[in-house]
């Protein structure tokens, strides 16, 4: 998948990047608001990973990408803020079991943005429901394949971060690739 993921990223590297930047950019901004900044933070998060999810997509299909694909969440923003709401409240309720708990509960509801991002008409609540499922048998196959990034992102962080504007596309169009490949899966 990260040999897919690369290939599928050829030539869209620049486009990756930006976007990445600009989605950082917005988050940091965000943040740093006086009095605002984590209110706000929550209130864009979930509209933002819908269109990573998108932008994701698009690219691991060899579709047209596109900038204006990160905003596509706030036209869906009750869903996805309701989404991200959500799965931070399962993933800390099961935290405060153990970390192993809710490092099995993340992994469990990773595919709700990109479930989301395919189907219009399924609520936030369905969708993570449906991620639960389709992760069923997977979990630890995820788990595997991000551990193959903590190489990359530990050279991100010598960069002094600078290297996350390419880890970070990488990972999540290999995240597409997986998505795509355990919803084919399901659907049979």
């Amino acid at each position: 998948m990260m040999t897919q993921a690369r290939e599928s990223l050829r030539g869209k590297w620049q486009l990756a990047v930006g976007v990445w930047c600009i989605y950082a950019l917005i988050t940091i901004l965000a943040g740093d608001v006086e009095g605002m900044g984590p209110v706000l933070q929550v209130l864009i998060d979930g509209p933002l990973f819908l269109g990573l999810s998108v932008f994701a997509l698009a690219i691991s299909r060899d579709k047209e990408a596109s900038i204006s694909q990160l905003f596509t969440g706030f036209n869906d923003f009750i869903r996805t803020l309701v989404a991200y709401l959500l799965m931070g409240i399962f993933i800390l309720l099961w935290s405060l079991l153990l970390i192993v708990p809710g490092i099995i509960a993340a992994l469990a509801y990773s595919q709700t943005f990109f479930i989301l991002a395919e189907d219009k008409s399924i609520s936030a609540q369905e969708a993570i429901t449906k991620s639960k499922t389709m992760m069923n048998g997977h979990k630890k196959q995820l788990f595997f394949l991000s551990l193959r990034f903590l190489g990359w992102f530990l050279l991100s962080i010598l960069t002094l971060g600078i290297g996350f504007l390419w880890s970070l596309p990488y990972f999540y169009v290999t995240l597409a690739k997986f998505y795509d490949k355990i919803a084919k899966k399901s659907a049979q």
